[in-house]
């Protein structure tokens, strides 16, 4: 793979090393698009428009597809994130459960909306399309550790504390 990114790189070199690496493991380049998110989320903290084109370049892909993986899966992020980031499942069994109330706590908690992170990048609150605990709803994840189940808002307080 000999993709040259032109003017200046959002990604080191050393990331860029590592998913070519990871591009020779594949038959098709694309395949290699999960693990090299990882390494540029790893090395950024998100993954921003440049280095989803840079990525795409990389790997010989129109940046929409890129994209689409990004916005798909909500371990990867397009903006920074605080050090807890704070996914509250808002799909149909979570929104019938309470969800939109969790996250109002939430953002009553933490002093921000959706989408932001709090002064002190201590927190920042997303919404998810399902983290796949339908059963146990309003489900939330922190960061990728193991899902927080039933949840209720009138137990944010106790969620934050354990959260940290």
């Amino acid at each position: 793979m000999s993709a040259v990114v032109s003017g200046t790189s959002v990604l080191s070199e050393r990331v860029q090393d590592a998913i070519r690496a990871e591009v020779q493991k594949y038959p098709q380049p694309r395949s290699a698009l999960l693990i090299a998110l990882h390494l540029v989320q790893g090395e950024l903290g998100y993954v921003p428009l440049e280095a989803q084109r840079e990525l795409a370049a990389l790997l010989g892909i129109r940046p929409i597809e890129v994209r689409e993986v990004v916005t798909f899966y909500p371990m990867y992020h397009e903006h920074p994130v605080g050090r807890r980031n704070v996914q509250v499942c808002v799909n149909i069994a979570c929104a019938l459960a309470g969800a939109r109330q969790v996250i109002r706590a939430l953002e009553r908690r933490f002093g921000i909306a959706v989408g932001e992170r709090t002064p002190d990048g201590g927190y920042s609150l997303e919404e998810a399309q399902c983290l796949g605990s339908c059963g146990t709803a309003v489900c939330v994840q922190v960061n990728n550790d193991p899902f927080i189940e039933n949840v209720r808002p009138d137990a944010v307080d106790d969620l934050v504390k354990r959260i940290g």
